[in-house]
């Protein structure tokens, strides 16, 4: 019997093949695991080229592409044709295969990496001799995963493997293999985007999107439905990425609503942290201080924000922790916590605390489920300058207004449409979302803020369909407006605010969230 290894995670490769050796194998490999097993693990062990006769060439490029090679591997051992011609060839059966790839995720995931390097990263020989044996898996075995060797070694020398062994490995291959060749065709089709016909990026013909399992969740949206996390890299990013330090198991639900804050949070330059409930924020606000930042959200829903998410985009200090003090959270999700501001919240025993070490670039993709398919689009980042705005009023918004218009905008963007947020001093003081009516979210965010209201900017979505939204925020006593424009009724809604004296601009970009 012989075994074929080529590795480039060496972990636990010296002392598996220790085992697959006194299973009665013989060793054969490549380059660096050669040097691996014959020098740090004393074994004897062939190389490649001397099974082949040919030498490895083009820098190690061309080493185990040859007939000889998959000859052995594909060979059906039931079938005496194939038998006798790998005798006529003087080839031997190959039984076993050990083989993981080039790390080229870990590659591109580098700030600096080039096209040469992501090229050079790409494997050709591995993937192929995985497919190779994991096709012919009830006389060839085929490991990938260095997690799998204790059991493996522990059944070759128990009397080897069993069909269902052979099936599940091969299966587990094929799984490997697909992952990486759309890992590679992601990074290819990620290259200068065409415009579409609407002026947008063209979405390609076709999308590869592989997932592997995180984690498991005690359950999904509901006790009755299963539920897990899954990411698209090994070295997962954002919400997908973040690390527990304190807490219960997370949950579906927290996790969404965990996602939905933190994008919130981290959209905004300055110091902020938004309180999220049913992935809509509640309370959001900016200031200069952490800590000041998260009294300003809180307060601005504090009866909503019971069981909610918390997240900011800043360090979280002790101040702002001891502030968090007398309310029950679920989730807290920040970028780091001094460790002062750790020993008090994880006092709170309930408390899920979650660090993300690594940003991640915006999503190329956003994608959502339908029955039959999956809705694909580009996620919602656009570059916008308020001073670029168009006045469409008589009165223009002062300064203040300005900032706290920008502030406003930017929330909308990340609650569920009919949006309406409204907005002080750089703080969430009202919204509504979610309504088939955008006249009701008007009133949702005017119950909410109640005489907060007075003196507050608000913040539309999309355009206003008709000018009675206009006049319920001026009777709440809205000052100033931002909304898309674009309505056939922008005329009767303009007038409107002038005759209440109110400042309305127009940002021509829509941002509907569903």
């Amino acid at each position: 019997m012989k075994a074929l290894l080529s590795v480039y995670d060496k972990t636990g490769i010296v002392e598996f093949s220790r085992q697959v050796a006194s299973a009665g194998y013989e060793l054969i490999s490549t380059g660096g695991t050669h040097r691996t097993l014959s020098e740090e693990g004393g074994l004897p062990v062939k190389q490649v080229a001397e099974v082949t006769g040919s030498p490895e060439i083009l820098e190690g490029r061309v080493k185990t592409l040859h007939p000889t090679i998959y000859a052995g591997l594909l060979a059906r051992r039931d079938s005496p044709e194939h038998m006798a011609e790998l005798k006529n060839q003087g080839i031997d059966t190959i039984d076993l295969v050990v083989v993981n790839l080039y790390p080229f995720v870990e590659t591109i995931s580098k700030a600096d990496v080039t096209l040469a390097d992501a090229l050079e990263n790409i494997d050709i020989g591995g993937p192929t001799m995985l497919r190779a044996a994991a096709k012919n898996f009830p006389s060839v075995a085929v490991v990938v995963d260095p997690a799998d060797y204790g059991w493996v070694g522990e059944k070759l020398a128990n009397g080897g493997l069993n069909n269902e062994d052979r099936r599940g490995l091969a299966a587990k291959a094929f799984h490997h293999v697909s992952t990486y060749d759309a890992a590679v065709t992601g990074y290819l089709m990620a290259g200068p985007a065409t415009e579409g016909k609407d002026g947008g990026e063209e979405l390609p013909d076709s999308l590869n999107i592989s997932l592997k399992k995180v984690a498991g969740l005690r359950y999904g949206e509901n006790p009755h439905q299963s539920g897990a996390l899954y990411a698209q890299s090994s070295a997962p990013v954002g919400m997908a990425g973040a690390r527990q330090l304190h807490g219960r198991e997370l949950s579906y639900n927290n996790l969404m609503d965990a996602d939905a804050a933190w994008r919130t949070a981290t959209d905004f330059a300055d110091a902020t942290v938004a309180v999220v409930k049913h992935a809509n924020a509640c309370g959001l606000a900016s200031r200069e201080d952490i800590a000041q930042a998260y009294l300003h959200a809180y307060e601005g829903d504090t009866v909503s924000a019971f069981g909610g998410i918390v997240a900011f985009n800043r360090t979280v200090t002790a101040a702002a922790a001891e502030a968090m003090g007398p309310v029950f959270y679920e989730v807290v999700i920040a970028p780091d916590y001094e460790a002062a501001a750790l020993d008090i919240l994880q006092k709170k025993r309930n408390l899920r605390i979650l660090a993300i070490d690594k940003q991640p670039d915006a999503a190329a993709y956003d994608l959502r489920p339908i029955s039959g398919g999956i809705l694909v689009q580009t996620a919602d980042v656009i570059a916008e300058d308020p001073a670029a705005w168009t006045t469409a009023t008589k009165r223009a918004p002062t300064d203040a207004e300005m900032k706290d218009l920008a502030f406003a905008w930017k929330a909308a963007k990340h609650i569920k449409s009919n949006a309406i947020v409204f907005a002080k001093d750089l703080a969430l003081v009202g919204m509504g979302a979610g309504q088939p009516n955008r006249v009701v979210s008007v009133h949702l965010s005017q119950r909410a803020a109640g005489d907060k209201a007075k003196g507050s900017v608000l913040a539309s979505d999309a355009f206003f369909p008709f000018a009675d939204n206009i006049d319920l925020a001026a009777e709440a006593g809205i000052t100033a407006i931002v909304q898309p424009g674009g309505s056939i009724r922008d005329d009767e809604v303009v007038a409107a605010a002038d005759k209440a004296g109110l400042a309305m601009v127009f940002t021509g970009v829509r941002h509907f969230r569903h």
